[in-house]
């Protein structure tokens, strides 16, 4: 039974029988809101349509909570990890369709002791351009896969925050508790116009 999780909330990743989670499956999903959802029949006549929405996951990864080195940002760029513990699906470039929108992949195992967190973040790909900010989203979630049978473990649904203006998102973070690994449902909007710009905020 996946468990649904408020702002702020932390759970330890573990699988449903109890035992270790060491590979999991990060999903992240988005969808834009239709022209009538945001503005009423004047945005049907006037508005265009639906605009394609090009958002990007990435992660850092930290030591003592921080970026401490441009490798250690996984993102559509860098779709590896060079400790071979993190990969990158690939962009989206649109948000269409069911399911998630990209997916990070996870093997806790492998993630050097040195290391302490994983940040989840998603911006807009060239936003202020767009004139596109995260009031223009709905449905966005992030969820935790157990990697082995494919169950979810956890979600994180982030529609009904006021994101209007924001630019970019930190969503959660995967942290190290000892010999324990854990979650925590972030959910924080930033005007970061783009990820170098998001990525300082950690460093």
């Amino acid at each position: 039974m996946s468990v649904n999780l408020q702002k702020g909330q932390k759970v330890s990743l573990v699988k449903s029988n109890g035992s270790k989670l060491t590979k999991l499956m990060v999903g992240l999903g988005w969808d834009a809101i239709e022209p009538e959802e945001k503005g009423g029949f004047l945005s049907r006549i006037f508005g265009g349509g639906k605009k394609d929405f090009d958002c990007d996951a990435s992660v850092f990864v930290c030591k003592g909570g921080r970026i401490t080195n441009v490798d250690d940002i996984v993102y559509f760029g860098n779709l590896e990890h060079k400790s071979g513990a993190i990969k990158h699906m690939g962009d989206n470039l649109t948000g269409e369709g069911e399911g998630d929108d990209e997916q990070i992949f996870v093997d806790l195992n492998k993630i050097p002791t040195d290391y302490d967190k994983l940040i989840f973040v998603v911006n807009i790909y060239k936003a202020v351009d767009r004139k596109q900010d995260f009031g223009m989203i709905k449905n966005a979630f992030i969820r935790i896969i157990d990697n082995d049978n494919g169950e979810e473990l956890c979600r994180y649904n982030l529609s009904g925050g006021d994101y209007n203006g924001m630019l970019a998102m930190v969503v959660g973070e995967v942290y190290r508790r000892g010999t324990e690994w854990k979650f925590n449902a972030i959910g924080n909007g930033t005007k970061d116009p783009g990820l170098q710009e998001l990525s300082r905020r950690f460093a």
